[in-house]
C-alpha cells in the first residue's frame, strides 16, 4: 500500500504508557478510518483502522514500526455556554443532536448560529471561544457512531482533562 509506517491498533488514553509522537486534529478530523497524516513535526504515517473510529484526546496510535503517535485535541471555534440552568439547556443542545462537551460549570458546542439562536431564546450566556473540543461519547460506547452498536467495551465516564502543558510538545511520555 505504501512505504510509510501503517497504523492499524488504537490505544485509548490511560490504556498505553510510554513516549509518543503527537499529531493534533480537530473533532470532525478525529473521526477517521484510513487517512494519511503527520506528526506535529511533519512525520507522515497511514491510518488505516478496521472501521471508522472516533478518536479521543489522549489516544494512541500503534505504528507497525513500534513507534506511537497521541491524538492532541485542536483548539477549533467554539460556543461557550453558560447560564442557571445547566441542565436544562444541556437538554436542549442533546435533542437537537449537536455533540456538546459538558464541564461542571459550563458547555461546549461548534459554532452554529441556529443553536446559538436558540440558546439566547432561552436566556443562556453564549460567548464564542477557541478551546480544544471533547465532546461527549455515546452512552453505549466510545465515542461517536453511524449505527446502533451497542458495544460496551468502554467506559462513559471516560472524560479527560485537557493539558495545555503538552500543546507544543513534540513528544509526550504517557508512562
Amino acid at each position: 500500500m505504501t512505504d510509510l509506517p501503517l497504523a492499524q491498533t488504537v490505544r485509548r488514553a490511560g490504556e498505553w504508557r510510554g513516549v509518543a509522537e503527537i499529531v493534533t486534529l480537530d473533532y470532525d478530523t478525529r473521526f477517521l478510518r484510513r487517512k494519511r497524516l503527520a506528526t506535529d513535526t511533519g512525520r507522515p504515517f497511514v491510518i488505516d483502522l478496521e472501521k471508522t473510529t472516533s478518536l479521543e484526546d489522549g489516544d494512541a496510535l500503534e505504528l507497525d514500526d513500534g513507534s506511537r503517535v497521541v491524538i492532541r485535541a485542536a483548539e477549533e471555534d467554539v460556543l461557550v455556554v453558560t447560564g442557571k440552568s445547566l441542565p436544562r439547556l444541556a437538554w436542549h443542545i442533546g435533542n437537537r443532536h449537536t455533540p456538546c462537551q459538558v464541564d461542571p460549570d459550563r458547555l461546549l458546542i461548534q459554532r452554529d448560529p441556529v443553536i446559538r439562536r436558540m440558546l439566547d431564546l432561552l436566556g443562556a450566556t453564549v460567548e464564542e471561544a477557541r478551546h480544544p473540543f471533547t465532546p461527549e461519547g455515546g452512552a453505549y460506547g466510545h465515542g461517536r457512531t453511524h449505527s446502533h452498536d451497542h458495544g460496551h467495551s468502554h467506559s462513559p465516564d471516560r472524560h479527560q482533562e485537557h493539558d495545555p502543558e503538552h500543546d507544543h510538545d513534540e513528544t509526550v511520555d504517557a508512562g
